[in-house]
């Protein structure tokens, strides 16, 4: 019977003839992950049962088995963090499945100079996650007492009879708010850029909500950059420095890596 192939992820064959790839069970738990070298790149994937593994059985899993879900992207990215400590590692989209080998060899075959410029891009270097998180309370204050907008609002509203400052201070609220949103930007902004400078690449991510990340601040600022190796402790050491300068404004930072090429690869999604 011939059976669908998982592919996990693209590294250089000059890599991977050099480092051994550890023994280790695959998606379904039963066939053993191994590499298919072919020419400049090698792929590492693990067989699946063509019967078992449908589309449509796929798609249930996926849809309706949080579970089975949480379980098989663990394993998933496991193998990837594994093989990014071994080779330059192109990391392939979670559930990227051929129906047999052939169709894995035509589609890289037809590819192999994009994936080779890959490579090359990312050779040497590491990807890198900082976050952001907010205390919105702290900087509100900070806004609130110094922000030139908002001072000369209140000196305004202060001159106002009565009745008329109630309905003014409401307003007042309104501005301490969008003050408040365009500092911590322009915080944010300002954190990016001085970390940028010691990156490759760089890109802005969608911010994360309090469920998905666990915390009770906000997420401002959801970062990733690509870093040459010999930077990555100047890089970390920067984070420190701004960790240490925006912590009295109520920001918070986290930086997590190295992970694969996740964000500057370029080839999450392969053509089948």
């Amino acid at each position: 019977m011939v059976k669908k192939v998982y592919l996990y992820g693209l590294v250089p064959t000059s890599e991977y003839e050099e480092s051994v790839l550890p023994e280790k069970r695959g998606f379904d738990d039963e066939e053993v992950i191994h590499a298919l070298p072919m020419g400049e790149i090698t792929a590492i994937l693990c067989k699946l049962d063509s019967n078992a593994y449908t589309e449509s059985f796929i798609e249930e899993k996926m849809n309706n088995d949080l579970e089975w879900l949480q379980k098989k992207a663990f394993h998933h990215h496991e193998v990837l963090m594994l093989l990014n400590k071994l080779y330059t590692v192109i990391p392939l989209s979670f559930c990227t499945i051929y129906n047999n080998e052939d169709s894995l060899i035509t589609s890289i075959s037809s590819q192999m100079d994009q994936l080779t410029e890959s490579i090359s891009r990312i050779y040497g270097k590491e990807e890198w996650n900082v976050k952001v998180f907010s205390n919105d309370e702290i900087l509100k204050k900070k806004v609130s007492d110094s922000n030139s907008t908002i001072e000369a609002k209140r000196k305004e509203i202060s001159s106002l009879p009565p009745g008329k400052q109630f309905f003014e201070k409401k307003k007042l609220d309104q501005l301490v708010e969008r003050e408040l949103e365009k500092e911590r930007e322009q915080l944010c902004v300002h954190i990016h850029d001085e970390l940028t400078a010691y990156a490759v690449q760089a890109d802005v991510k969608k911010n994360w909500d309090k469920k998905a990340t666990g915390r009770k601040e906000n997420m401002s600022w959801n970062s990733v950059y690509l870093l040459e190796q010999n930077e990555v402790n100047r890089f970390l050491e920067e984070v420190k420095i701004q960790e240490q300068k925006m912590g009295e404004l109520g920001l918070q930072m986290e930086a997590t890596g190295p992970w694969p090429a996740y964000h500057f690869s370029r080839l999450g999604q392969m053509k089948k």
